[in-house]
């Protein structure tokens, strides 16, 4: 359960304590740990339950729930720190995002229900099933049915990387509940589900991929997989707009994430380049390499102004989806440039697993195409922002 002081963060004395407690958590898992963890490809279930127990998982829930009650803000600083002590977020991130939709659009029935066992760990909601093959980013073409049977709905089709599926209790599921083709207006007819993978029944086969990054990513084939109707979160045929609520909350979650990746690959460049020696002093005092680290740590800098504009916007509850899909883009691509040059500062020993560069280039280079392509946000900022020409 979370303690008085994350209950209570809001200032920037507070935010800084919770940044010491994470890193006190994170020491608990050192490098050589999420080496392990990597090389075998395994769910590192320790660190979710450390994460779990220490109630930073249910920074977003409200207190009401069992939760810490606190703001999108303090929930990036806590998913910033643990990156950037080396761990990975991703291993449990998708709780904190994916149960908002639970939370503004289910029935107080459902949150009763689900909420309080998520903030005590009781409960995992760490799928999100929304992308398919067919559809990719158009996800108003996805093609799994939910067809309305009684008082249950009778679920056919197939999702493609969609992480974390074995290792969660609970599932949100986007399907379409009435076809693309009867509808006017192509974001309707979508629904969201919860679904409780601990009961499934009907046949639900899960196919783990084999991935760049280990986040336990996967293929799921349904197959008159039933769920009652009372899990229905909202209305039927709203559920895209439900998804999309939670967008900006994603976006600024994933770029906190990238700061914390790319404040991680300085600090590692900066601590090589000042201890090697190579022709008779330090390899950073060469402007080859120092003048990148330096301007690599620059764009993380201003990643993060960016972050925390955006985060301010949301949580005094103001329209921020420019500001956080800018966010979400700066960032990344600020974490990327650093993981290169962190890479290249080290030479080959950037490759070497022991060094751990080479795991973390890996992770933070996901974040430019997930959850949402890079080049989808400037699409997004050229036409929603700038008022251009609608490019796809």
């Amino acid at each position: 359960m979370a303690g008085p002081e994350l209950a209570t963060a809001s200032t920037a004395q507070d935010q800084q304590a919770i940044r010491q407690s994470v890193r006190e958590l994170c020491r608990d898992f050192p490098d050589a740990y999420w080496r392990k963890v990597d090389k075998h490809e395994e769910y590192p279930d320790e660190f979710v339950k450390a994460v779990t127990s220490s109630g930073y998982l249910a920074a977003l829930i409200p207190e009401e729930y069992g939760g810490a009650g606190l703001g999108i803000t303090e929930a990036g600083i806590i998913l910033e720190e643990i990156n950037r002590s080396g761990c990975n977020s991703g291993a449990c991130h998708a709780q904190m995002y994916t149960m908002g939709t639970l939370l503004r659009h289910g029935s107080p029935e459902q949150k009763n229900r689900y909420l309080p066992a998520i903030a005590k760990g009781d409960l995992r909601l760490q799928a999100f099933a929304v992308t398919e093959a067919n559809s990719g980013s158009e996800a108003t073409r996805i093609e799994t049915r939910a067809v309305k049977k009684g008082d249950k709905y009778i679920v056919n089709g197939a999702k493609i990387f969609i992480s974390r599926a074995k290792q969660s209790d609970l599932m949100l599921l986007l399907a379409r509940t009435t076809p693309y083709d009867e509808v006017k207006d192509k974001t309707k007819g979508i629904s969201v589900f919860v679904v409780d993978m601990r009961n499934i029944k009907g046949k639900l086969e899960i196919q783990p991929l084999d991935m760049m990054v280990n986040h336990h990513t996967n293929s799921l084939f349904f197959e008159d997989v039933e769920v009652p109707a009372e899990n229905l979160i909202g209305q039927e045929g709203m559920g895209f707009s439900y998804i999309i609520d939670g967008w900006n909350a994603e976006r600024l979650l994933v770029a906190s994430e990238a700061i914390g990746d790319g404040r991680w690959f300085i600090e590692r460049a900066v601590n090589y380049s000042s201890s090697r020696m190579l022709f008779g002093k330090p390899l950073g005092a060469n402007q080859g390499i120092q003048f990148p680290i330096a301007e690599a740590y620059a764009r993380i800098e201003a990643a993060d102004l960016m972050r925390y504009h955006a985060c301010g916007k949301f949580d005094r509850g103001e329209k921020c989806g420019a500001e956080a899909n800018m966010a979400k883009y700066l960032a990344s691509e600020a974490s990327w440039q650093a993981a290169n040059i962190c890479l290249t500062t080290h030479g080959g020993y950037g490759f070497a697993r022991d060094y751990d560069v080479e795991r973390k280039f890996r992770e933070t280079r996901l974040l430019t195409v997930a959850p949402v392509s890079n080049n989808l946000i400037l699409a997004f900022v050229g036409n929603k922002v700038l008022g251009m020409p609608k490019s796809y």
